[in-house]
Protein backbone atom coordinates (compact mmCIF):
# COMPACT_ATOMS: atom_id res chain seq x y z
CA UNK A 1 0.00 0.00 0.00
CA UNK A 2 1.34 3.08 -1.20
CA UNK A 3 -0.64 5.43 0.44
CA UNK A 4 0.24 7.97 3.23
CA UNK A 5 -1.20 6.25 6.62
CA UNK A 6 -0.09 6.53 9.92
CA UNK A 7 -1.30 5.16 13.09
CA UNK A 8 -0.01 6.36 16.43
CA UNK A 9 0.53 4.45 19.93
CA UNK A 10 -3.48 5.07 20.35
CA UNK A 11 -4.29 3.10 17.27
CA UNK A 12 -5.73 6.36 16.07
CA UNK A 13 -5.14 7.80 12.64
CA UNK A 14 -1.79 10.29 13.10
CA UNK A 15 -1.42 13.30 10.33
CA UNK A 16 1.58 15.00 10.14
CA UNK A 17 2.17 13.81 14.54
CA UNK A 18 -1.34 14.88 15.84
CA UNK A 19 -3.49 12.34 16.61
CA UNK A 20 -6.80 12.54 14.06
CA UNK A 21 -9.25 12.70 17.32
CA UNK A 22 -7.91 15.51 19.01
CA UNK A 23 -7.59 17.35 15.96
CA UNK A 24 -11.14 17.10 16.09
CA UNK A 25 -11.63 17.68 19.60
CA UNK A 26 -9.87 20.96 19.45
CA UNK A 27 -11.18 22.49 16.13
CA UNK A 28 -14.63 20.18 15.18
CA UNK A 29 -15.51 18.18 12.23
CA UNK A 30 -15.60 18.31 9.56
CA UNK A 31 -12.30 19.97 9.01
CA UNK A 32 -9.47 19.50 6.45
CA UNK A 33 -6.13 18.91 8.61
CA UNK A 34 -2.84 19.55 6.15
CA UNK A 35 0.52 17.82 7.05
CA UNK A 36 3.30 21.01 6.28
CA UNK A 37 6.07 18.49 6.48
CA UNK A 38 4.63 16.36 3.96
CA UNK A 39 3.98 18.94 1.33
CA UNK A 40 8.03 20.24 1.46
CA UNK A 41 9.15 16.53 1.41
CA UNK A 42 6.43 16.06 -2.24
CA UNK A 43 8.14 19.60 -3.52
CA UNK A 44 11.67 18.68 -2.66
CA UNK A 45 10.84 15.44 -4.24
CA UNK A 46 9.51 16.47 -7.40
CA UNK A 47 12.37 18.96 -8.06
CA UNK A 48 15.26 17.49 -7.46
CA UNK A 49 13.86 14.48 -9.81
CA UNK A 50 13.80 16.56 -12.27
CA UNK A 51 16.71 18.93 -11.79
CA UNK A 52 19.29 16.94 -11.64
CA UNK A 53 18.71 15.62 -15.31
CA UNK A 54 18.04 18.47 -16.02
CA UNK A 55 18.92 21.76 -13.95
CA UNK A 56 17.28 24.19 -15.91
CA UNK A 57 14.34 23.18 -14.59
CA UNK A 58 11.47 24.93 -12.84
CA UNK A 59 7.93 24.21 -10.66
CA UNK A 60 5.06 25.64 -11.24
CA UNK A 61 2.47 24.77 -8.50
CA UNK A 62 -0.92 24.84 -10.19
CA UNK A 63 -2.89 26.30 -7.26
CA UNK A 64 -6.12 25.42 -8.75
CA UNK A 65 -5.48 22.11 -6.77
CA UNK A 66 -5.13 24.18 -3.79
CA UNK A 67 -4.97 28.11 -2.73
CA UNK A 68 -5.07 28.19 1.15
CA UNK A 69 -2.60 30.80 1.95
CA UNK A 70 -0.67 28.66 4.57
CA UNK A 71 -0.29 25.71 1.63
CA UNK A 72 0.63 28.12 -0.96
CA UNK A 73 3.01 30.37 1.60
CA UNK A 74 5.34 26.79 2.04
CA UNK A 75 5.37 26.43 -1.20
CA UNK A 76 6.79 30.02 -1.81
CA UNK A 77 9.19 29.34 0.83
CA UNK A 78 10.82 26.71 -1.05
CA UNK A 79 11.33 28.14 -3.98
CA UNK A 80 8.35 27.16 -6.06
CA UNK A 81 6.81 29.18 -8.64
CA UNK A 82 2.69 29.13 -9.41
CA UNK A 83 0.07 28.57 -12.40
CA UNK A 84 -2.40 30.41 -12.03
CA UNK A 85 -6.24 30.15 -14.15
CA UNK A 86 -7.43 33.29 -13.10
CA UNK A 87 -6.84 36.93 -11.85
CA UNK A 88 -7.67 35.72 -8.29
CA UNK A 89 -5.27 33.02 -8.32
CA UNK A 90 -2.59 35.77 -9.24
CA UNK A 91 -3.90 38.56 -6.64
CA UNK A 92 -3.64 35.89 -3.97
CA UNK A 93 0.26 35.07 -5.40
CA UNK A 94 1.46 38.68 -5.65
CA UNK A 95 0.15 38.77 -2.17
CA UNK A 96 1.71 35.94 -0.56
CA UNK A 97 5.41 37.36 -2.01
CA UNK A 98 5.42 35.40 -5.42
CA UNK A 99 7.32 37.75 -7.27
CA UNK A 100 5.56 38.33 -11.38
CA UNK A 101 8.40 36.63 -12.82
CA UNK A 102 7.20 33.49 -10.67
CA UNK A 103 3.71 33.41 -11.65
CA UNK A 104 2.61 32.28 -14.90
CA UNK A 105 -1.35 32.95 -15.88
CA UNK A 106 -3.26 30.35 -18.33
CA UNK A 107 -6.53 31.82 -18.37
CA UNK A 108 -9.33 30.72 -21.12
CA UNK A 109 -12.35 32.32 -22.26
CA UNK A 110 -10.76 35.52 -20.44
CA UNK A 111 -12.48 38.83 -20.57
CA UNK A 112 -10.41 42.39 -22.14
CA UNK A 113 -10.58 43.66 -18.28
CA UNK A 114 -8.63 40.38 -16.93
CA UNK A 115 -6.36 40.48 -19.41
CA UNK A 116 -5.43 43.99 -18.92
CA UNK A 117 -5.46 43.35 -14.91
CA UNK A 118 -3.06 40.22 -15.28
CA UNK A 119 -1.21 42.22 -17.81
CA UNK A 120 -0.39 45.22 -15.14
CA UNK A 121 0.28 42.63 -12.32
CA UNK A 122 3.32 42.20 -14.54
CA UNK A 123 3.43 37.99 -14.77
CA UNK A 124 4.07 35.89 -17.71
CA UNK A 125 1.15 35.45 -19.75
CA UNK A 126 0.09 32.85 -21.22
CA UNK A 127 -2.80 32.77 -24.25
CA UNK A 128 -5.44 30.22 -24.83
CA UNK A 129 -6.48 31.67 -28.65
CA UNK A 130 -6.23 34.02 -31.68
CA UNK A 131 -9.34 35.90 -29.80
CA UNK A 132 -7.18 36.43 -26.38
CA UNK A 133 -3.91 38.11 -28.39
CA UNK A 134 -5.83 40.28 -30.75
CA UNK A 135 -7.88 41.74 -27.49
CA UNK A 136 -4.86 42.05 -25.85
CA UNK A 137 -3.47 43.74 -28.22
CA UNK A 138 -5.81 46.38 -27.57
CA UNK A 139 -6.11 46.77 -24.35
CA UNK A 140 -2.07 47.29 -23.89
CA UNK A 141 1.11 48.47 -25.52
CA UNK A 142 2.41 44.81 -27.36
CA UNK A 143 5.82 46.22 -28.04
CA UNK A 144 8.53 44.65 -26.36
CA UNK A 145 5.64 42.37 -24.13
CA UNK A 146 6.70 38.40 -22.99
CA UNK A 147 3.84 35.91 -23.85
CA UNK A 148 3.44 32.56 -24.24
CA UNK A 149 1.00 30.54 -25.81
CA UNK A 150 -0.97 27.15 -24.58
CA UNK A 151 -0.77 24.88 -27.72
CA UNK A 152 -3.30 21.66 -28.19
CA UNK A 153 -0.67 18.91 -28.54
CA UNK A 154 -3.64 16.58 -29.53
CA UNK A 155 -2.86 14.15 -26.80
CA UNK A 156 -4.80 13.45 -23.60
CA UNK A 157 -4.96 11.80 -20.60
CA UNK A 158 -6.65 11.46 -17.04
CA UNK A 159 -8.36 9.39 -14.81
CA UNK A 160 -11.76 10.94 -16.04
CA UNK A 161 -13.02 12.43 -19.12
CA UNK A 162 -13.76 15.68 -17.85
CA UNK A 163 -9.68 16.10 -16.61
CA UNK A 164 -8.67 15.27 -20.39
CA UNK A 165 -7.25 18.60 -21.44
CA UNK A 166 -6.24 18.04 -25.18
CA UNK A 167 -7.32 16.41 -28.40
CA UNK A 168 -10.01 17.58 -30.31
CA UNK A 169 -12.81 17.43 -28.22
CA UNK A 170 -10.67 20.11 -25.74
CA UNK A 171 -11.35 23.67 -25.19
CA UNK A 172 -8.03 25.04 -24.32
CA UNK A 173 -5.43 25.95 -26.65
CA UNK A 174 -4.50 27.06 -30.09
CA UNK A 175 -4.64 24.25 -32.87
CA UNK A 176 -1.31 22.59 -33.55
CA UNK A 177 -1.46 23.28 -37.32
CA UNK A 178 -1.92 26.74 -36.81
CA UNK A 179 0.80 27.58 -34.34
CA UNK A 180 3.40 29.04 -36.55
CA UNK A 181 0.84 31.48 -37.96
CA UNK A 182 -0.27 32.65 -34.45
CA UNK A 183 3.65 32.90 -32.83
CA UNK A 184 4.54 35.35 -36.24
CA UNK A 185 1.05 36.99 -36.19
CA UNK A 186 2.15 37.60 -32.37
CA UNK A 187 5.60 38.95 -33.46
CA UNK A 188 3.95 41.05 -35.89
CA UNK A 189 1.67 42.74 -33.42
CA UNK A 190 5.25 43.44 -31.65
CA UNK A 191 5.11 41.18 -28.87
CA UNK A 192 7.63 38.92 -27.63
CA UNK A 193 6.53 35.15 -27.75
CA UNK A 194 8.97 33.38 -25.72
CA UNK A 195 7.07 30.02 -24.46
CA UNK A 196 5.43 27.54 -25.61
CA UNK A 197 2.92 25.65 -23.06
CA UNK A 198 0.71 22.09 -23.38
CA UNK A 199 -1.24 20.15 -20.64
CA UNK A 200 -2.89 16.69 -21.42
CA UNK A 201 -4.58 16.00 -18.44
CA UNK A 202 -4.78 14.66 -14.99
CA UNK A 203 -3.83 11.96 -12.66
CA UNK A 204 -1.36 10.27 -14.85
CA UNK A 205 0.80 7.65 -13.51
CA UNK A 206 2.58 6.25 -16.64
CA UNK A 207 5.45 8.03 -18.15
CA UNK A 208 4.30 7.12 -21.90
CA UNK A 209 1.40 9.42 -22.42
CA UNK A 210 3.19 12.27 -21.06
CA UNK A 211 6.30 11.26 -23.42
CA UNK A 212 3.49 11.17 -26.39
CA UNK A 213 3.00 15.04 -25.23
CA UNK A 214 6.26 15.95 -25.23
CA UNK A 215 7.19 14.57 -28.28
CA UNK A 216 3.77 16.31 -30.02
CA UNK A 217 4.27 19.58 -28.27
CA UNK A 218 8.04 19.85 -28.79
CA UNK A 219 7.43 18.92 -32.52
CA UNK A 220 4.95 22.19 -32.75
CA UNK A 221 7.68 24.19 -31.00
CA UNK A 222 10.21 22.92 -33.27
CA UNK A 223 8.46 24.05 -36.31
CA UNK A 224 7.46 27.07 -34.92
CA UNK A 225 11.19 27.66 -34.21
CA UNK A 226 12.22 26.52 -37.94
CA UNK A 227 9.10 28.49 -39.48
CA UNK A 228 9.45 32.27 -37.18
CA UNK A 229 13.17 31.98 -35.53
CA UNK A 230 11.77 32.40 -32.48
CA UNK A 231 14.39 30.94 -29.95
CA UNK A 232 11.91 29.73 -27.02
CA UNK A 233 12.89 30.85 -23.54
CA UNK A 234 11.17 27.63 -22.20
CA UNK A 235 8.89 25.50 -22.90
CA UNK A 236 6.14 23.96 -20.09
CA UNK A 237 4.88 20.76 -20.30
CA UNK A 238 1.82 21.25 -18.00
CA UNK A 239 0.95 19.20 -14.93
CA UNK A 240 -1.17 16.19 -14.71
CA UNK A 241 1.07 13.58 -12.42
CA UNK A 242 -0.89 11.60 -10.56
CA UNK A 243 -0.81 9.99 -6.97
CA UNK A 244 -2.07 6.82 -6.23
CA UNK A 245 -6.00 6.88 -4.33
CA UNK A 246 -6.58 3.58 -4.10
CA UNK A 247 -4.39 0.59 -1.96
CA UNK A 248 -4.11 -1.18 -4.90
CA UNK A 249 -2.47 1.42 -6.99
CA UNK A 250 1.57 1.84 -7.16
CA UNK A 251 2.98 5.55 -6.51
CA UNK A 252 4.73 6.64 -9.39
CA UNK A 253 8.33 6.34 -9.78
CA UNK A 254 9.12 9.61 -10.00
CA UNK A 255 12.75 9.29 -10.86
CA UNK A 256 12.24 6.91 -13.93
CA UNK A 257 9.20 9.35 -14.88
CA UNK A 258 12.11 11.99 -15.07
CA UNK A 259 14.61 10.51 -16.29
CA UNK A 260 12.33 9.09 -19.54
CA UNK A 261 10.60 12.18 -19.77
CA UNK A 262 13.73 14.50 -19.89
CA UNK A 263 15.91 12.59 -22.11
CA UNK A 264 13.18 12.57 -24.75
CA UNK A 265 12.87 16.14 -23.99
CA UNK A 266 16.55 16.46 -25.25
CA UNK A 267 16.35 14.45 -28.35
CA UNK A 268 13.99 16.99 -29.45
CA UNK A 269 15.94 19.82 -28.26
CA UNK A 270 18.56 18.40 -30.23
CA UNK A 271 16.93 17.54 -33.23
CA UNK A 272 15.38 21.09 -33.87
CA UNK A 273 18.02 22.77 -32.93
CA UNK A 274 16.58 24.72 -29.91
CA UNK A 275 19.11 25.47 -27.58
CA UNK A 276 18.46 24.71 -23.79
CA UNK A 277 15.43 26.49 -23.03
CA UNK A 278 13.51 26.57 -19.84
CA UNK A 279 11.59 23.73 -19.07
CA UNK A 280 8.42 24.34 -16.58
CA UNK A 281 6.12 21.15 -15.25
CA UNK A 282 2.89 22.11 -13.39
CA UNK A 283 2.23 19.54 -10.54
CA UNK A 284 -1.01 20.09 -8.78
CA UNK A 285 -2.36 16.87 -7.11
CA UNK A 286 0.90 15.52 -6.99
CA UNK A 287 2.23 18.10 -4.23
CA UNK A 288 -0.83 18.65 -1.64
CA UNK A 289 -3.20 15.70 -2.32
CA UNK A 290 -1.75 13.04 -0.04
CA UNK A 291 -1.06 15.72 2.72
CA UNK A 292 -4.43 16.49 3.22
CA UNK A 293 -7.40 14.50 4.93
CA UNK A 294 -10.83 15.31 5.76
CA UNK A 295 -11.85 14.22 9.08
CA UNK A 296 -15.64 13.81 9.20
CA UNK A 297 -17.69 12.32 12.25
CA UNK A 298 -19.85 9.22 11.95
CA UNK A 299 -23.57 10.54 13.23
CA UNK A 300 -25.39 7.62 11.81
CA UNK A 301 -25.42 4.06 11.18
CA UNK A 302 -28.50 3.23 9.50
CA UNK A 303 -29.91 -0.20 8.54
CA UNK A 304 -31.84 0.01 5.30
CA UNK A 305 -31.81 -1.64 1.66
CA UNK A 306 -28.04 -0.98 2.29
CA UNK A 307 -26.19 -0.07 5.36
CA UNK A 308 -24.97 3.33 5.34
CA UNK A 309 -22.43 4.87 7.46
CA UNK A 310 -23.74 8.63 7.55
CA UNK A 311 -21.32 11.38 8.22
CA UNK A 312 -21.65 15.10 9.03
CA UNK A 313 -20.09 16.46 5.88
CA UNK A 314 -20.95 15.63 2.41
CA UNK A 315 -20.72 16.56 -1.76
CA UNK A 316 -20.48 20.78 -0.35
CA UNK A 317 -17.03 19.67 1.36
CA UNK A 318 -15.59 16.62 -1.03
CA UNK A 319 -16.98 17.00 -4.04
CA UNK A 320 -14.29 15.26 -5.94
CA UNK A 321 -16.50 11.17 -5.46
CA UNK A 322 -19.63 12.82 -6.88
CA UNK A 323 -18.39 14.82 -9.62
CA UNK A 324 -15.77 12.94 -10.97
CA UNK A 325 -16.53 9.29 -9.42
CA UNK A 326 -13.39 9.31 -7.68
CA UNK A 327 -11.93 6.80 -5.06
CA UNK A 328 -10.91 8.16 -1.66
CA UNK A 329 -9.57 5.65 0.66
CA UNK A 330 -11.41 5.67 4.22
CA UNK A 331 -10.23 4.78 7.16
CA UNK A 332 -12.30 4.33 10.71
CA UNK A 333 -9.48 6.68 12.60
CA UNK A 334 -10.91 6.02 16.07
CA UNK A 335 -9.31 2.29 15.66
CA UNK A 336 -6.87 2.02 12.79
CA UNK A 337 -6.12 -1.59 13.42
CA UNK A 338 -9.52 -2.96 13.67
CA UNK A 339 -10.73 -5.96 11.17
CA UNK A 340 -12.33 -5.06 7.71
CA UNK A 341 -16.25 -6.85 8.82
CA UNK A 342 -18.35 -5.31 6.60
CA UNK A 343 -19.04 -3.21 2.87
CA UNK A 344 -20.86 -0.25 3.85
CA UNK A 345 -22.01 2.76 1.93
CA UNK A 346 -20.38 6.21 3.21
CA UNK A 347 -22.86 8.76 2.79
CA UNK A 348 -23.08 12.45 3.32
CA UNK A 349 -25.57 14.84 4.60
CA UNK A 350 -26.57 16.51 1.63
CA UNK A 351 -30.09 16.03 0.07
CA UNK A 352 -29.09 14.76 -3.10
CA UNK A 353 -29.11 10.71 -3.77
CA UNK A 354 -25.85 11.18 -5.45
CA UNK A 355 -24.11 12.21 -1.99
CA UNK A 356 -21.91 9.56 -1.63
CA UNK A 357 -18.09 9.65 -0.46
CA UNK A 358 -18.59 5.07 -1.02
CA UNK A 359 -20.55 2.44 -2.07
CA UNK A 360 -19.47 -1.19 -1.08
CA UNK A 361 -16.38 -0.23 0.84
CA UNK A 362 -14.89 -2.27 3.35
CA UNK A 363 -14.68 -1.22 6.80
CA UNK A 364 -14.72 -2.25 10.46
CA UNK A 365 -17.53 -2.02 12.63
CA UNK A 366 -17.85 1.85 12.68
CA UNK A 367 -20.04 3.02 15.07
CA UNK A 368 -21.96 6.59 15.74
CA UNK A 369 -18.78 8.86 16.79
CA UNK A 370 -16.14 7.64 15.36
CA UNK A 371 -14.29 9.70 13.37
CA UNK A 372 -13.57 8.61 9.56
CA UNK A 373 -10.61 10.07 7.46
CA UNK A 374 -10.92 10.61 3.78
CA UNK A 375 -7.75 10.32 2.93
CA UNK A 376 -5.96 12.22 -0.37
CA UNK A 377 -8.30 15.10 0.03
CA UNK A 378 -5.31 18.11 -0.69
CA UNK A 379 -5.70 18.50 -4.48
CA UNK A 380 -9.86 20.06 -5.38
CA UNK A 381 -10.87 19.60 -1.94
CA UNK A 382 -11.48 22.66 -0.12
CA UNK A 383 -11.17 24.60 -3.21
CA UNK A 384 -14.04 22.82 -5.22
CA UNK A 385 -16.40 22.85 -1.81
CA UNK A 386 -19.47 25.06 -1.88
CA UNK A 387 -22.31 26.39 0.13
CA UNK A 388 -25.23 24.15 -1.35
CA UNK A 389 -27.49 22.96 1.22
CA UNK A 390 -27.18 26.32 2.79
CA UNK A 391 -23.96 24.51 4.71
CA UNK A 392 -21.08 26.29 5.85
CA UNK A 393 -17.40 26.08 4.42
CA UNK A 394 -15.39 24.11 7.35
CA UNK A 395 -12.43 24.86 8.93
CA UNK A 396 -8.98 23.89 7.57
CA UNK A 397 -6.19 23.08 10.11
CA UNK A 398 -2.09 23.34 9.23
CA UNK A 399 0.43 20.46 11.43
CA UNK A 400 3.76 21.07 11.85
CA UNK A 401 5.48 18.03 13.40
CA UNK A 402 2.61 17.72 15.53
CA UNK A 403 1.57 21.11 16.86
CA UNK A 404 -1.85 22.35 15.24
CA UNK A 405 -2.31 25.85 13.96
CA UNK A 406 -5.98 27.04 12.51
CA UNK A 407 -5.24 28.31 9.22
CA UNK A 408 -8.65 28.76 8.07
CA UNK A 409 -12.04 29.79 10.20
CA UNK A 410 -15.10 27.18 9.72
CA UNK A 411 -18.03 29.41 8.59
CA UNK A 412 -20.41 30.59 10.64
CA UNK A 413 -24.61 30.52 9.53
CA UNK A 414 -23.84 34.61 9.52
CA UNK A 415 -21.55 34.02 7.01
CA UNK A 416 -24.00 32.35 4.63
CA UNK A 417 -25.98 35.74 4.35
CA UNK A 418 -22.85 37.78 3.45
CA UNK A 419 -23.37 39.82 1.01
CA UNK A 420 -26.53 39.18 -0.03
CA UNK A 421 -29.36 42.25 0.19
CA UNK A 422 -33.21 42.34 0.32
CA UNK A 423 -34.55 45.16 -1.88
CA UNK A 424 -36.94 47.81 0.33
CA UNK A 425 -39.59 46.74 -1.32
CA UNK A 426 -39.60 43.32 0.20
CA UNK A 427 -39.03 44.08 3.67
Amino acid sequence: MDLNIKTNDKDHLDIGGADALDLVEEFGSPIYAIDEVRIRENYNKFYNSFSKYYPDFKVFYACKANTNLAVMKILESEGCCVDTVSPGEVYISRKLGFSPDRILFTGNNITDEELKMVHDMGVILNIDSVSALNRLSEVVNPKGFKISFRVNPMVGAGHHEHTITGGVMSKFGIMDNEASEVYAMAKDLGFDPIGMHSHIGSGILDPEPFKLAIGSTMDIAGKVHEDTGIDFEFVDFGGGVGVPYTPEEKALDLDHFASENISFFKEKLSEYNMGKPTMYLEPGRYLVADAVTLLVKVNSVKQSYRKFIGVNAGFNTLLRPSMYDSYHHIVDASKMSAPITQEVDVAGNVCESGDLFARDRPLPDVEEGDVLGILNAGAYGFTMASNYNSRPLPAEVLVNNGEATLVRKAQTFDDLLEGQIIPEHLE
